[in-house]
Order: C-alpha cells, then structure tokens, then sequence
C-alpha cells in the first residue's frame, strides 16, 4: 500500500469545512482544468460554506451555480471529464444524489471500460451525508452502500479534517469517478454519542493539525486508530468517533479501525487485525440490511473463519424511513454499542 505523502509547509487548526475549503482551493490552484460546480457553491460558497471565496479568487468559469438538477450537474461533469477537465460537482445532500443515479452507473462508471480506455472520468461527486442537524428524511441519509455495488466507482468518508483534505486531493487527483461522503454532522467537531454532552471544537484535537500545503493520502488504506488485543471495532465518518468514545468508556482493550475509503476496501488491516483479535465488530449509521457492514461481515467471514471466537457483530440504524424526532434513538449510540461489546466478549 501506499503511504501518505505530505507536503513541507506550515500546520493549521481547522475544522473539517476548512479542510475541505482548502483542498479545493490547492486542486484549483494547481490544475487548471479542475472545476467546482453544484448549486448555490459559487456567490453564496455553499450551503455548509465549504467552497466559501473559491469563485471571488478563481472566477465564475472555475467556481459556478448550476441549476437544481442533480442529473444535469452529474451528467454534464461526466461530459467535463470526459473531455479531458477535472470536475468536483457538489451534491448539496447526499438524499439529493438520487436523480443523477443513471448518470453515475450508466456513464461514469462505465466510461473507461465501454471505451477501451479511451476516455475516463476524473469527477469526484462531493455531498454531506447522514443526519446530525435534524433535517429529516430528505437531509439525513446514509446511502454509501449503494455506490460500493456499483463497479468503477470509488467511494469515500473521511472522519477528519486532515484525512478529509488528504483524501480529497487524492480523489480529484484520480483518474476513475469518486464518490466523496462527508459526514456533515461532525463538520465543526467531532461528536462521541452523548446527546448531553456537547460537540468539542476540533482545535482540541490532533486531527485538526492540518498541512496548509498540498499534501494527500491515497485511496484504499485504512487507518489503525488505536491498537487492541481483545476485539476489532471497523467503522467510518461520525461513528469513528462514537466507536472511540464508547470503548474508552468501557475499558475494552478494543482496536479501533477507521476505514477511510470503502472502496478500494483495504481488506489486509481488516484481516490481520481479526486474525490477532479474534472478534470483530461493524459500526455504521446507515440501515442494516445491505448496509456496508454486511459486506464487511462477509468478508471478514471468509477470510477469518478459522481465527473468529465470536460471530461478527454489526450495529447499524434502523431499517425503518430516516425519523426526524426520533433521531438520537436512530443513530448507533452508547447503549447499543456497549450492549453488542458485552455481547461479543461472552461469546
């Protein structure tokens, strides 16, 4: 695998909408041919701020407003790629994305393979996704499993803002479309579970210390968060940060693996972390049946069973519609997880 590869300037504190902001604005400064679009990222820099000053410093042919057309914004990005451009299109939700399905399974996807390599498609499809802000069913959902069935599409979640920058510049970088969830809930910190217990900026953590320069971290390497003996915790986006909060809670010598991509999968740090644990445990916000965990389970299933003392266990959302009062009970939270942690440590 890949390392990271890091630039040599200064280091800055910044919130993951900065990180963001800032690994678009290096793309568009390094590369002519990269362009942002979406509605409402141009004069008003976007409904979370993430591409906020980008069209007053690069002009409105590299930074513009589109319709509110999700097919027309991903269809025309795969015409840009195409065409030899680096398109960066934001889906302003990611319950949005639904429209410009066919645009992404039918064209870009298959563009490469359809022409002999004749052409690609260097687009990466930038949205927020899962709940957190009360935004009901139309704002709120988790629909990432979707676009790792579909082949020749990458998809990725960062938990972080310097792995957000590092792996944003990477997937405009790529030369095959990338899907680019960003979990909006932990946009200005990152968030432990705890409804009573207030979201910690992220200047207080180390994951906000973020090279000012370019810098990326390649596509398909997961990351060791903290290293344990007793059970392998798999998660991505917000419930990284649960899953962390709710092992320190219990005291489980429990390692923790932050996914980053979910694909390219980095299945070699899921193997030999369940081969030295022995027991292994998926966390996502999404619903449980197809959600991403069953794939991981599988896996883990076929190339770990004689290493597994205890079956898989997943905690996931509800396979209910998104609920928007009852949100808090929706998402996988403390309980839940501690209750399925006891579990698997009996079996």
């Amino acid at each position: 695998m890949m390392a990271e590869v890091e630039g040599k300037s200064g280091v800055k504190s910044m919130n993951m909408i900065e990180a963001i902001n800032s690994a678009l604005d290096i793309m568009l400064k390094r590369d002519e041919n990269t362009v942002i679009m979406g509605e409402d990222v141009g004069y008003f820099g976007g409904v979370f701020r993430a591409t906020a000053g980008l069209q007053e410093k690069y002009g409105k042919t590299r930074v513009f407003d589109t319709p509110i057309s999700e097919c027309g914004i991903i269809g025309v990005g795969v015409g840009m790629a195409a065409y030899g451009l680096r398109p960066v299109p934001e889906i302003q939700f990611a319950d949005y994305i639904y429209p410009g399905l066919d645009q992404l399974v039918s064209e870009a996807a298959r563009i490469r393979y359809r022409s002999a390599e004749d052409y690609v498609c260097p687009m990466t499809v930038r949205s927020p996704f899962g709940g957190g802000i009360f935004g009901g069913q139309t704002h709120s959902q988790s629909p990432e499993s979707m676009f790792t069935h579909i082949c020749g599409i990458k998809t990725v979640i960062p938990s972080s803002p310097h792995d957000a920058k590092g792996l944003l510049i990477a997937a405009i970088e790529d030369n095959d479309p990338v899907v680019f969830f960003e979990p909006k809930r932990i946009y200005n910190g990152p968030f432990s579970g705890y409804y009573d217990r207030p979201v910690e900026p992220w200047s207080k953590h180390e994951d906000s210390q973020v090279p000012e320069d370019y810098y990326r971290i390649d596509l398909g390497k997961a990351k060791i968060l903290r290293e344990g003996e007793a059970l392998t915790v798999l998660a991505y986006g917000t419930m990284v940060h649960v899953a962390q909060a709710v092992v320190a809670e219990v005291g489980i010598d429990a390692e923790i693996i932050d996914l980053r991509t979910l694909l390219p999968l980095d299945i070699e740090t899921i193997e030999k972390s369940v081969e030295k644990t022995g027991r292994c445990m998926v966390i996502h916000e999404a619903t449980r049946t197809s959600g991403f965990g069953a794939e991981i389970a599988a896996l883990v299933q076929e190339r770990c069973f004689y290493h597994l003392e205890a079956p898989v266990e997943r905690v996931t959302g509800f396979d209910t519609p998104y609920p928007h009062s009852l949100e808090w009970a929706y998402f996988p939270g403390p309980i839940r997880i501690g209750q399925a942690l006891e579990k698997i440590m009996k079996e």
